[in-house]
């Protein structure tokens, strides 16, 4: 297996010098590690997608996308003469094998008896062997780079872990209540009136605030119930997705056009597209 899994990585690794080579993939060729950002996070959630369905195919498929996308990474900066592929994987391998002393060091090291202590353990070997900072704060762990949705739920998760946390979940939704009434006041109590809505949006300094403490809320009643919001927020995308194209469908076939003011009849299609078909 091992040999198999070695000479598949080594025709991984030369398919992608083929393609970013002068007479390879004009597309290939011309990315970057920035422009490929985007996609490496879009292949993130394809895959979690996958996972969720529990589908097996399309998590190998996805899996396999993410790991082209790591090596073409790589190998990016190999051709710019930072590192190697190699010295990627190598760098890996030395910190797991560093960040795992319960499992590598033998009788030098006690064997972790939870989770838990399994990782203070890989934390104090990054202060210790390592030489990195502690963190200032708990919340500085929490890459910035992250897609701000994720990025709310994972500083919630963290502000948990030290019991900074609502006791009980009716806390959680009074706070989403509160804010949401909150917006509807900087909106100007004007919710019903979508003219004077447009004005009030318009470089709104102060609902823009409420609308994103409104965001983060939600996202912390997400957490509170350990459901992860992208992937709830994914599903939703997925569900209106499809019934505005059973209703663009429905109104194609009527020979109605998709505007304003035929949206009684796009709402019925709508609440159709609400029911189970078979």
């Amino acid at each position: 297996m091992s040999i198999q899994t070695n000479q598949t990585f080594q025709r991984l690794y030369d398919i992608v010098i083929r393609l970013r080579s002068p007479d390879g993939c004009p597309w290939d060729i011309e990315q970057t590690p920035v422009s490929l950002r985007d996609n490496l996070i879009e292949e993130t959630y394809e895959f979690l997608e996958a996972l969720d369905e529990n589908n097996m195919d399309h998590i190998k498929e996805e899996l396999g996308d993410i790991i082209l996308l790591a090596t073409m990474l790589a190998y990016m900066h190999e051709q710019d003469g930072h590192f190697s592929v190699g010295d990627v994987l190598e760098a890996l391998c030395d910190k797991l094998i560093r960040r795992h002393p319960h499992v590598f060091a033998g009788e030098d090291f006690k064997p972790a008896s939870s989770s838990e202590e399994a990782l203070a353990n890989w934390t104090r070997m990054k202060v210790e062997k390592e030489g990195r900072k502690p963190k200032d704060s708990i919340l500085d762990s929490v890459s910035r780079g992250l897609p701000p949705l994720d990025r709310a739920y994972q500083l919630q998760k963290k502000a948990a872990k030290v019991g900074f946390d609502w006791p009980d979940a009716a806390g959680v939704i009074a706070k989403t209540q509160e804010e949401l009434e909150e917006v509807k006041a900087a909106c100007g109590n004007t919710v019903a009136g979508s003219a004077n809505l447009s004005n009030n949006t318009l470089g709104n300094t102060a609902l823009e605030e409420e609308l994103g403490d409104l965001l983060f809320s939600v996202v912390n009643l997400c957490r509170y119930f350990n459901i992860e919001p992208s992937l709830v927020l994914q599903r939703t995308n997925n569900k209106f997705t499809e019934r505005f194209k059973y209703v663009e469908k429905n109104m194609k076939e009527s020979g109605k056009e998709m505007k304003a003011e035929n949206l009684e009849v796009m709402e019925k299609h709508w609440n159709e597209a609400k029911i189970p078909h078979s």
